[in-house]
């Protein structure tokens, strides 16, 4: 595989692709987060912020590095590159032409390690990651939709990925993508923003996770991308969050790992954004 950083088994830990920040900023507009923000982003702040986080995913996970490319400053997001999926992946279809440039480099890093590549249709928007998650042992993938997902991907990555997906409509543009409201954690517990969802997709939620392996966090929380955690087995690493959820987190037995990640939410992104989970054990 392309050169990263390695931990101590490679069987056993997860894997993530991050992208350093040399080339981020806020150029363009395509989300909320993004209104007022352009050339507001700090470089060297991002970089800092982005070595904390890169840091402390190397604690508990492999971290392989895609390199930066010029004019593309949104490729830090490596989320959006595709969806990873029992050593196949598919790549992301952006909907906003901005982004729709990362695809080549994506798809070159994907061939490069090895990892067979599956794309949809040009005219049908799909964006990896942010927009698809796995329930822990990788049968169901929850499917998000309305912003920047089109529900038509949905049964393309069922045939593709031979697994159940379940449709999830956004309603609230500040939560465009599933990854911004929506995380599944390693025990079947879930940290959730109710509000971003339908009422359809609500009930399908709540008929999957019973009440008590839901976490709704509060709309501050949920502002600050609480959701948009990464997890790797007990340790949830995720932006500043308030005391009160990080202390439901750690009795539900969780190491919570807080990375301030100010300068990427700029641009409406945070923990999740910034890395692709490759593969992990059982998954």
């Amino acid at each position: 595989m392309p050169s990263g950083t390695t931990g101590a088994s490679r069987d056993t830990q997860p894997a993530f692709l991050m992208c350093p920040p040399r080339f981020f900023n806020v150029q363009y507009v395509i989300n909320p987060w993004m209104e007022g923000n352009v050339h507001r982003a700090s470089p060297g702040e991002a970089a800092r912020q982005w070595n904390a986080l890169h840091a402390a995913v190397c604690r508990v996970a492999r971290v392989l590095l895609l390199a930066p490319e010029p004019g593309v400053p949104d490729m830090v997001f490596t989320a959006n590159a595709g969806l990873l999926h029992r050593g196949r992946a598919v790549l992301s279809r952006f909907c906003h032409e901005e982004r729709g440039r990362e695809e080549p480099f994506y798809q070159a890093w994907f061939q490069a390690a090895g990892i067979a590549v599956d794309t949809l249709p040009p005219e049908i928007p799909f964006e990896g990651e942010g927009d698809a998650l796995f329930t822990p042992d990788g049968k169901r993938l929850w499917a998000g939709h309305g912003w920047r997902t089109h529900l038509r991907s949905h049964a393309l990555l069922a045939g593709l990925l031979g697994c159940e997906v379940v449709s999830l409509r956004l309603v609230d543009p500040r939560f465009y993508h599933l990854d911004t409201c929506f995380c599944p954690l390693a025990n079947g517990d879930l940290l959730y923003f109710p509000a971003a969802f339908d009422a359809e997709s609500r009930a399908r939620i709540e008929a999957w996770y019973p009440k008590d392996r839901r976490i709704a966090v509060a709309e501050p929380d949920a502002l600050a991308f609480a959701c948009n955690a990464v997890h790797a087995g007990r340790t949830v690493i995720l932006n500043e969050i308030s005391p009160a959820l990080a202390d439901e987190l750690q009795a539900r037995g969780f190491e919570v790992v807080q990375v301030r990640l100010g300068e990427f939410l700029k641009a409406g992104g945070a923990a999740k954004c910034l890395c692709l989970r490759l593969h992990e054990t059982g998954a």
